[in-house]
């Protein structure tokens, strides 16, 4: 694909992606080889156990830390090539962070308004005059116009939480991105927290990635990609009926169609719960095309050796 029409179509183009991070004497692999395209505009979330990458792969796109190979582009700017003002100048322009531990994002000794005004002080996007004013139609878009003068012990967790998706939004980011932002907090508030990156989407368009282990709120957006051992490994796109019902309807409902994705050589990730369901113990599946499709399955036990005796 020309990369003109790879930026003009996708805000993040990651291509066979690999992190190592060196200590002493280990060398850990966090990413390795990574594919994944992500539109402009795109609502999404990445999920995976523990340990499989996905927030490596969001510091990567936040500027938080650089890549060891392969290729990431985002926003037309490849971020292998960036120096260390450049890439200053990335963060403060073109992403906002929200994280999990709301003390990351939130000064306690100021209230809500002035936090969300902190950034614009030190970014330069927003005029000095008009930074109170732009933080109070932040909070207002996040429901907490009227906590704006409330300071962080008079905020319940998911106010917090919404406080610290303004402060992402200070910068008038391009991209939104969320790691774990429901973890501190109850189902039901994380399902309004969600409700707000969905309403922050349509609304300004911004694109949005949420990185969650919790693949029943992962439901209510537009894409699922499910990330193990460092790779991409399955998409789960929303089913049509479901994305036109979707402010309606009960947020455990199955949502999207699942797909496995294959890399450039063709390779992909079979699930392990679906090759413990198929009986797989080794390395080997048996696999023939029939009526147009693949199939999986364990492959055959292998005969047992018979003793001989010498007669």
């Amino acid at each position: 694909m020309p990369q003109e029409q790879m930026q003009a179509d996708d805000i993040i183009v990651c291509e066979n992606l690999v992190k190592i991070y060196k200590t002493v004497d280990l060398e850990v692999l966090a990413l390795q080889g990574l594919e994944i395209n992500i539109a402009r505009g795109e609502l999404m979330a990445i999920i995976g156990n523990s340990g499989s990458g996905k927030s490596t792969f969001l510091n990567m796109i936040g500027g938080l830390d650089r890549p060891s190979a392969g290729r990431l582009i985002v926003d037309g700017k490849d971020l292998f090539k960036l120096n260390e003002a450049q890439l200053v100048e990335y963060k403060r322009t073109t992403v906002g962070f929200v994280w999990q531990n709301n003390a990351r994002n939130l000064l306690p000794y100021l209230p809500a308004w002035q936090n969300v005004q902190m950034p614009m002080m030190f970014g330069g996007v927003v005029e000095r005059k008009r930074q109170k004013e732009r933080a109070l139609e932040l909070l207002e878009i996040v429901g907490l116009a009227h906590k704006k003068d409330s300071k962080l012990s008079q905020l319940s967790g998911g106010e917090q939480q919404r406080v610290a998706i303004a402060i992402a939004l200070a910068n008038n980011p391009k991209i939104l991105l969320a790691d774990e932002p429901t973890g501190s907090v109850d189902a039901k508030t994380g399902s309004y927290i969600l409700d707000v990156f969905r309403e922050l989407n349509r609304q300004l368009g911004l694109t949005v990635i949420i990185v969650t282990h919790d693949r029943m709120l992962s439901k209510k957006v537009n894409r699922v990609v499910a990330i193990r051992d460092g790779k991409t490994s399955s998409e789960m796109i929303v089913k049509q009926s479901y994305a036109d019902r979707l402010d309606s309807i009960n947020v455990f409902e199955e949502a999207h169609d699942e797909f496995v994705v294959l890399d450039r050589a063709g390779r992909l990730q079979i699930p392990r719960e679906m090759l413990d369901e198929l009986g797989v113990t080794g390395n080997k599946v048996k696999m023939e095309l029939k009526d147009g499709k693949i199939l999986i399955e364990a492959p055959p036990p292998e005969p047992a050796a018979q003793d001989t005796q010498a007669g």
